[in-house]
């Protein structure tokens, strides 16, 4: 038995939410029936360990809504294929992406997944991933029952149409470790046998033992040339094969220079070479390619549209309904589309009345009324009562995914950098090879020895190895302390063009402002106007419970503690307001037609609202005022505008309407607020600003932005959980950190001058190695001792100038990521030249 009840400062024992109406049961409070019903399911078999590991640790299911129907494409024996990645007779595995996955309770049930579901034999769950793999015998159970179970206790699956197409896994990691492994045990060995040539041991100089370890370190150099070495020689080739000569190319010389020397002295000379000077090298520049190379295995930068499809669509045949695979969705077919349910296809309204929201594509939060037999566009989604449309259009060739034809989504952005440390090497690697030859020219006719010497000490004491480490470990440093602030990019090259940029574009919708909530304001206009009583607050939150329209759902949010009561014979008017009756009164809200009708009566002025919306509200044919639905700026917002204008060009670049002008002109150039932009508009826009002659970066947060993200030279999505899907970009940047995108561009810049240092003691290094090479008086063995100490020299400079000088004014505040921005105080952390105006 439970009850239903209210108290204000109750907490849900599952999820940690605030209990608003109260379902007292099994001597807990729970916020509503979802959340008791996990917590019965769990009870049920044993399993409230659960709640053991951590308070509250489940999520909120006041919105879940149980529907068979969702997953029933999970019967089709084509979908399974490409889903399960083993089966045999007996059993199947696969792999699910569960974004819920945060504690070590998650952990707990999710690999209990048998004791819910008797054809489970086990459950592994890899936190990183947020991912469960799952090992189950499906003659006893199938994969729909297990996803049906999980989404029941809160773990719903995050299936999309792009797991079903082609994989290509990545094996950079296992590839990067596998050679590191190889190169430490060689040069781990390589020295162990090295010992009686570091430390001059003369008894064993003519003993057969040298000889023995010479070939030894030989042999085991062969895998760290051939093997470890490999990714230096492709890079190489290919930059010769382009007429360019990278940072690879010198790098590449000074190791066949050590090894040809190396094998000339063991065979020849009987000496020890420098082996494992090669093998340490390699180790270093493996090392710090890998620190530099990081990848976060939870996030995708790279998404197209079929990342947001549904994997299912349901279709109406012979008046029945059918789930079916939406790859094999067809024109003509005809469509049910549910509440909250997106439209994959350009379709015609055949079937009730329709309500779109199209922010999804357009970042318009305005939805769109469509009548029977308009046509709605593929990237909608409907709010409402469920209706049917007919596919006009394949899924490839909708309106959504022509954006996916522009050429900018089938180029690589990375092969038109050009990064520091190559641009160095076309002017460095040129003048080393001048200096060696012109070295061994001079002395060649008067001492043939020390002409070879100088030749082989010169390349070897030149060879780039301090340059080529000092971008990996700077940038790769600068990646892990970034990732530590909820601060995701992609790759190193990304804060070499952050330090560049002088142009910034924003969207309006979800990355200026909140998507999820809003500022709510009750005001009393009119002639029956006043403030709302505590009981017509009740009135209004009980008709807005019944309606799936955002605006509907800010207010029944805002009213939250509000009792309700029960409604009758509710009715709403698509697009225009809704009504019902409670308690004997007629209650309607919605627009000021809806209320007034076509002959408005004189009202204030809307002039001071321009960036919100009203709900007007009237109880008993008397209109008693509006809510006014303000969108809600980030924290930061105006401090961090009036700080970048200081020194980039910023512009606004929205598909929502030109409401909030008046507003945002405030704080940004009146001729850099472009509204209204389709996603191919917001393209062009970044398209523009490039040709023109600017670096741009581009923020945004949904596929409407995919495009300008894409064309920019820097797109950054600001995301509220950066475990959810986001479009194709160069970063992702939690939404806490919004206000600090000025100390990205900051420490990207610091890091570009860290590496620039760098360079300069690199050199300082080859110079002064230079100037006795040259003469023939150092030895190859002197060279390869300095090669490595400035090699190290490198790497502790960029680590600790990174992890300290990079990042010494980043507000110590979020250290704790909950502490809210102080708005009175905004540094100025750019200290360069201010912007260059158009």
């Amino acid at each position: 038995m439970y009850e239903v009840g209210t108290l204000q400062d109750t907490r849900c024992y599952h999820c940690g939410d605030k209990c608003v109406e109260i379902v007292r049961a099994h001597d807990h409070n729970f916020c509503c029936e979802g959340c008791k019903t996990v917590y019965e399911i769990l009870n049920e078999n044993g399993l409230c360990s659960y709640y053991n590991y951590n308070e509250a640790p489940g999520t909120s299911r006041k919105d879940h809504t149980a529907q068979s129907h969702r997953y029933a494409y999970l019967d089709d024996e084509s979908v399974l294929q490409k889903l399960i990645h083993f089966t045999n007779s007996e059993i199947s595995i696969v792999t699910l992406y569960l974004p819920q996955i945060h504690c070590s309770s998650c952990i707990y049930l999710l690999e209990n997944l048998y004791r819910l579901l008797p054809g489970v034999i086990r459950s592994v769950v890899h936190f990183g991933r947020r991912e469960v793999t799952i090992t189950f015998q499906h003659n006893k159970v199938t994969l729909r029952q297990i996803v049906e179970m999980l989404s029941r206790v809160g773990y719903e699956p995050v299936i999309q149409l792009s797991d079903l197409g082609e994989k290509v896994q990545s094996n950079l990691l296992r590839s990067y470790l596998l050679k590191i492994g190889v190169a430490f045990f060689a040069f781990g060995n390589i020295m162990l046998l090295s010992f009686p040539e570091y430390l001059g041991i003369d008894v064993l100089a003519d003993s057969p033992m040298r000889k023995f370890f010479g070939y030894l370190n030989f042999t085991l150099s062969l895998p760290v040339l051939f093997y470890s070495s490999s990714e230096f020689f492709i890079s190489a080739w290919g930059g010769l094969r382009q007429r360019i000569l990278n940072m690879d190319f010198p790098i590449v010389l000074g190791i066949i220079v050590m090894f040809l020397r190396s094998t000339y002295d063991v065979f020849w000379l009987h000496g020890g070479g420098y082996f494992d000077t090669m093998a340490s090298l390699v180790l270093l520049m493996l090392t710090g390619r890998l620190f530099q190379n990081k990848t976060y295995d939870n996030l995708s930068f790279e998404r197209d549209y079929r990342s947001y499809f549904p994997v299912s669509v349901t279709v109406m045949e012979n008046g029945e309904e059918k789930t079916i695979p939406l790859t094999r969705l067809k024109t003509g077919q005809r469509l049910l589309v549910r509440n909250m349910e997106l439209i994959p296809a350009d379709s015609l309204l055949v079937k009730g009345s329709a309500n779109i929201d199209y922010s999804f594509v357009t970042g318009e939060a305005t939805p769109v009324s469509r009548r029977i037999g308009e046509i709605i566009y593929a990237g909608g989604k409907q709010v409402g009562s469920a209706i049917e449309v007919e596919v006009l259009k394949d899924v490839s060739h909708s309106y959504l995914t022509q954006l996916w034809n522009d050429s900018v989504f089938t180029k690589s952005q990375d092969n038109t950098v050009s990064t520091m440390a190559n641009r160095v090497s076309r002017w460095f690697t040129p003048l080393v090879l001048s200096i060696a030859f012109a070295a061994a020219a001079y002395w060649w006719n008067t001492d043939r020895e020390k002409a070879i010497n100088a030749f082989t000490s010169v390349l070897i004491i030149t060879c780039p190895c301090a340059l080529a480490l000092s971008s990996p470990f700077t940038f790769g440093n600068i990646l892990r302390l970034f990732a530590r602030y909820g601060i995701y990019l992609k790759n190193a090259i990304v804060i070499e063009i952050l330090a560049r940029i002088n142009a910034i574009v924003f969207d309006k919708t979800g990355t200026l402002t909140y998507t999820k909530t809003s500022r709510v304001e009750f005001i009393p206009d009119g002639k029956d106007a006043h403030p709302l009583t505590d009981y017509e607050k009740q009135l209004v939150r009980s008709l807005t419970y019944h309606s799936s329209h955002p605006l509907s759902k800010r207010i029944y949010d805002y009213l939250a503690g509000v009792k309700t009561i029960p409604t009758q014979h509710f009715k709403e008017e698509e697009g225009k307001g809704i009504e019902g009756w409670i308690d004997e009164h007629c209650v309607r809200i919605g627009s000021k037609k809806y209320l007034y009708g076509d002959n408005y009566p004189g009202v204030s002025p809307a002039s001071d609202f321009r960036h919100a919306s009203k709900v007007y509200v009237g109880i008993d044919g008397k209109v008693l005022g509006y809510y006014l639905v303000k969108n809600e700026y980030r924290p930061g917002f105006e401090n961090l505008i009036g700080a970048l204008r200081r020194y980039f060009n910023v512009y606004v670049v929205s598909g929502d309407n030109d409401a909030e002008r008046n507003f945002l002109s405030k704080y940004f150039d009146a001729s850099n607020l472009y509204f209204g932009q389709q996603p191919a508009d917001k393209l062009a826009v970044v398209r523009q600003l490039r040709e023109s002659g600017k670096t741009v970066m581009m923020l945004g947060d949904g596929l409407n932005d995919a495009g300008a993200l894409k064309q920019a030279d820097v797109g950054i999505v600001i995301s509220d959980d950066v475990n959810n899907f986001s479009p194709a970009c160069d970063g992702i940047i939690q939404a806490s950190q919004f206000r600090n995108i000025m100390y990205v561009i900051e420490v990207s810049r610091r890091a570009v001058s860290i590496v620039k240092v760098s360079f300069a003691i690199s050199l300082l290094y080859n110079v002064v190695g230079l100037y006795f090479a040259v003469k023939g008086t150092m030895s190859p063995l002197v060279a390869a001792v300095l090669m490595p100490l400035s090699s190290v020299t490198i790497i502790l400079f960029t680590t600790f100038g990174s992890a300290f000088w990079a990042f010494r004014n980043w507000p110590r505040e979020d250290f704790d990521k909950r502490a809210t921005p102080d708005k009175n105080q905004f540094p100025d952390p750019l200290r360069s030249s201010p912007k260059t105006e158009v």
